[in-house]
């Protein structure tokens, strides 16, 4: 399993991103088969953790179109900067 640890800070967000974010979101879960997708924000910043089965998942995702689009307005209107942690998770446990 991997995890996607997406942190930015916040310009500005607008009804726009929150529709698309909404959007990726399940596009995610539906056609890239992503496991898990959690986002916060904090006043300005914004941390965002997903879960998937392979790096090609991830891999298909980044090439998604409609993500590539995002990618482009997230750097130009919505995001002062951001940075992108791919990592394998080592050990998964919790308690239910």
């Amino acid at each position: 399993m991997y995890a996607v640890i997406f942190r930015a800070k916040i310009i500005k967000q607008t009804d726009e991103y929150s529709r698309l974010a909404s959007k990726l979101r399940q596009l995610a879960f539906d056609k890239y088969r992503c496991i898990d997708f959690v986002a916060v924000t904090q006043e300005d910043q914004e941390i965002a953790i997903s879960y998937w089965h392979d790096e090609a998942d991830i891999l298909a995702w980044k090439k998604d179109s409609d993500h590539q689009m995002a990618q482009l307005l997230g750097a130009r209107e919505w995001y002062s900067h951001y940075q992108v942690d791919v990592t394998e998770v080592k050990r998964h446990y919790f308690k239910n």
